[in-house]
Order: structure tokens, then C-alpha cells, then sequence
């Protein structure tokens, strides 16, 4: 069984869908079971993995979740992380930590895409013939259990 229900998983790629119609900027998630190491250094690893350095402006955003953990990380290309400061992404970790607390990771993942958008938004606003280049499903990683 998915971590997320089939409505869930489509409230999210929605969510991602909607988020990107703001920026020219891509954001995709990554979902694990278990992180032993720093879940920022995984986020790092899966980022190259997914082609997220591949984007046309550099500024594609992961958001990385190893559930059965409690860890997550989110972190942005280098076209992103040139132009906004360094804590840029912690008011959107605040937001989800709030709704995993709950144990509503979807609302988490929801919460963390619309804000992402939305700061994503600012520094890079959608342009005319802007493509979507990454698909806006979620990525299952390594454990085949999620």
C-alpha cells in the first residue's frame, strides 16, 4: 500500500500543478521510508538523481520525506539559492512540521508546495512559453515499502 491514497496523490500533483503556474520554477517529491543519514544530504543526493539540476533557469525545488523517520529536507538549485537568503525555506518547514505533527503528511507535503510556489513565485515569476519540465507525480525512492 502507497503511503498516500490515490486522492492524495492527486491532491498534491495538483497542488505542484498549480504552485508552477506562478513560476517558471519546478518542484517535484521525493518520498522514502527510512533516512539514515542527514535527510539534507539525501534531498542532495535524489536532486541530481531526478534531473532537478537539469532545469532550464536552475531552480527547481525538492521536497524530500523519509515518513517512517520523521525527517525531511527541502532544497532548492543553484539559481535559487544565488538570489534568496539563507533561511528562505524555513518558514515553509515550520508549515509542514505543523501538519506532520498531526500526522496529516499529505496536508504537510500540501502546505510545503503552495508556499514553495509561492516564494518560488517572487524570484521567478512565469514567463510566456514557460514548459513544465519534471513531472509532478511523486517520486518513490529506494524503499519499495512506502
Amino acid at each position: 500500500m502507497s503511503l498516500f491514497s490515490d486522492i492524495e496523490q492527486e491532491k498534491i500533483a495538483k497542488a505542484i500543478a498549480d504552485a508552477e503556474k506562478a513560476t517558471s520554477g519546478e518542484i517535484r517529491i521525493a518520498i522514502d521510508k527510512h533516512c539514515e543519514a542527514d535527510p539534507y544530504e539525501k534531498a542532495i543526493e535524489y536532486f541530481s538523481k531526478l534531473d532537478m539540476d537539469k532545469t532550464a533557469q536552475n531552480n527547481g525545488v525538492l521536497i524530500y520525506l523519509a515518513h517512517a523517520d520523521h525527517k525531511f529536507a527541502i532544497i532548492g538549485d543553484k539559481g535559487i539559492n544565488k538570489v534568496v537568503p539563507v533561511d528562505f525555506w524555513e518558514t515553509t518547514k515550520v508549515a509542514m512540521k505543523a501538519h506532520f505533527a498531526k500526522g496529516d503528511l499529505a496536508d504537510g507535503i500540501i502546505a510545503g508546495v503552495s508556499l514553495a510556489g509561492e516564494k518560488l513565485a517572487l524570484f521567478f515569476p512565469y514567463q510566456p512559453g514557460d514548459i513544465n519540465e519534471l513531472p509532478n507525480d511523486i517520486v518513490y525512492l529506494d524503499n519499495k515499502e512506502n
